[in-house]
């Protein structure tokens, strides 16, 4: 009988990960041994009030920052081995980011936009147009390809800024207050699209948010406060 296959390491994994701003009396401890795993495939609001440590946990998720001490895994690979050009790499390949602001460029077609990360990757300028145009159109925007993002609604924009996310088909959306800009019905339409993403394709989603509501889309939430995680659990829609 042959010995059952290893499982496959956490998507993302902190052991003990802490973050020290500053130095001597004027270091601010942002995280303070912060342990967390996220499977592939999960959908995770992650949550709490003004400086606890859930934005800079997610700077660090998206390798835009280090730990001071502990350790970062993704996919099993210790993030704290690699240098800057190679969490350049890692986030170009593996994560898509979406933000509240969109960030998307003007006077430039919600196309070309959405073509911005496969252009950093190398792809041949006829493959990642009809990459682009496929990522549009599974946010339902094949039919404003051509338009700038002054000639967008909110929700549009932000609809981009989701295809422009996942045109790389990366293992995970990090996704920073996504419904911040938007009112009520926009930010429903936003996490509907979301939840599709994960459920459909296999996505992973990462979330920051402040709204409940929002919250809720997701199968799990993890609260942060003061640095640490205070609670880890099912959402009460995932219950």
């Amino acid at each position: 009988m042959s010995p059952a296959a290893a499982s496959p390491p956490p998507l993302i994994a902190f052991r003990g990960v802490k973050k020290i701003y500053g130095s001597g009396d004027a270091a601010v401890s942002a995280l303070k041994g912060v342990d967390l795993t996220i499977e592939r495939g999960e959908f995770v609001a992650i949550m709490g009030p003004s400086g606890s440590g859930k934005s800079t946990a997610m700077n660090i998720l998206g390798c835009l920052d280090t730990p001071s001490a502990g350790a970062y895994a993704f996919m099993g690979i210790d993030v704290s081995d690699l240098d800057r050009d190679q969490r350049a790499l890692l986030r170009r390949h593996f994560v898509g980011f979406v933000f509240q602001g969109y960030n998307l460029l003007p006077r430039t077609s919600a196309l070309e936009n959405v073509e911005m990360p496969l252009m950093y990757r190398g792809v041949a300028a006829g493959e990642r147009r009809r990459r682009a145009y496929e990522a549009l159109s599974k946010v339902g925007l094949a039919d404003r390809a051509g338009h700038d993002p002054n000639q967008l609604s909110g929700g549009q924009q932000q609809r981009v800024a989701i295809a422009r996310a996942i045109v790389t088909e990366p293992q995970v959306i990090l996704a920073d207050e996504p419904t911040g800009n938007l009112d009520t019905h926009m930010g429903q339409e936003i996490m509907n699209l979301l939840t599709s993403l994960n459920h459909d394709d296999g996505i992973t989603i990462v979330m920051v948010t402040h709204e409940q509501d929002m919250a809720a889309y997701a199968s799990r939430a993890i609260h942060f406060l003061d640095g640490r995680i205070a609670a880890d659990g099912a959402t009460v829609e995932a219950a």
